[in-house]
């Protein structure tokens, strides 16, 4: 089994976890963070079969819960998946261009600017669908290969995305055009030829970007368009995060990196999957903040503490 995707129900006691089988387990973070736990509370309070194909991607709403699966979207609602009752609310499909293919969908991230859904995928493009009627209304064309990883910049109206064309294309959301586009390989800093040029990961801090996947982790000022730090990580990085004045890191290796804004590796934290897709941070509920991370295993490591691994839930 392997573990693509979590996300934080909106009060932070539940965690939805989803995985290669097109299922969503939800686990209850209060039950498992109590000081009587048993083995039990790490089981998932609840587990069903949301899509056909893996579920790469999960996203919580004010109230509901956003699942991918191969080429479509459903919503479930929080509340209701808490009392165990399983019936999505609505499913949908981006206007793809053939009836025939079904491109699975790798990204999904809200534009709270507008509420609506940025969702980037295996047609190449990137599909905007409007969270108040449920209609997609935008495409951004222009990446010429698999979209794997989609963000917004609120502050700036931008959307960014990078793919497996190698490229990180910057797009104003108001008007759906393409303002940057940084060929990332093509920087001989951060180029790592023998891992290929594709952009596993993206994601921004105001004025700053951190981007890798084949080319190396690296940390971007966005005024300058400029690479000012290069992490020397082995293995292609898949998820990464700003937290305070570190920043979080998973790929390929059975550790959660913490890297400083300079480039140095500061620590690397041992996790139970051989190999990591996922991290998240609990910053819906003080009372249960965590990271929790998953990958190549049935297991969610739980960290309450970012220096060591507290336990680990099971799929």
């Amino acid at each position: 089994m392997s573990v693509f995707s979590q996300s934080f129900s909106p009060c932070g006691r539940f965690l939805a976890a989803g995985n290669n089988y097109g299922e969503i387990a939800v686990f209850s973070l209060s039950a498992a963070l109590s000081p009587d736990a048993t083995a039990l509370n790490q089981k998932p309070v609840l587990t069903f079969t949301a899509h056909e194909g893996p579920v790469f991607s999960l996203l919580s709403t004010d109230c509901h819960l956003l699942s991918a699966g191969n080429g479509e979207i459903s919503a479930w609602s929080w509340s209701e998946l808490t009392k165990k009752n399983v019936k999505p609310l609505w499913t949908r499909r981006p206007n793809y261009k053939s009836s025939l293919e079904i491109p699975e969908i790798n990204s999904m991230t809200i534009n709270p600017r507008d509420n609506s859904l940025v969702v980037g995928g295996g047609d190449n493009n990137i599909h905007v669908m409007d969270l108040e009627n449920g209609v997609f209304k935008t495409v951004l064309q222009g990446h010429s290969d698999y979209v794997h990883c989609v963000t917004v910049r609120e502050r700036e109206a931008e959307i960014l995305s990078g793919g497996e064309d190698g490229a990180v294309r910057l797009w104003d959301s108001r008007t759906g055009q393409c303002v940057h586009c940084i060929e990332v390989y093509k920087y001989e800093v951060c180029a790592r030829p023998q891992y290929g040029k594709w952009i596993s990961c993206v994601t921004t801090d105001s004025d700053w970007m951190l981007c890798g996947g084949g080319p190396s982790l690296s940390l971007w000022h966005l005024r300058s368009l400029s690479p000012t730090s290069i992490f020397n990580l082995s293995g292609c990085q898949r998820q990464s995060t700003f937290h305070q004045d570190l920043i979080l890191t998973v790929g390929e290796g059975a550790f959660v990196s913490h890297c400083l804004l300079g480039g140095e590796v500061k620590a690397q934290i041992p996790c139970t999957p051989q190999s990591l897709n996922t991290l998240q941070l609990n910053n819906n509920s003080t009372e249960h903040r965590v990271l929790t991370v998953g990958g190549s295993s049935d297991r969610i490591d739980v960290f309450t503490n970012l220096s060591y691994r507290a336990f680990s839930l099971r799929f």
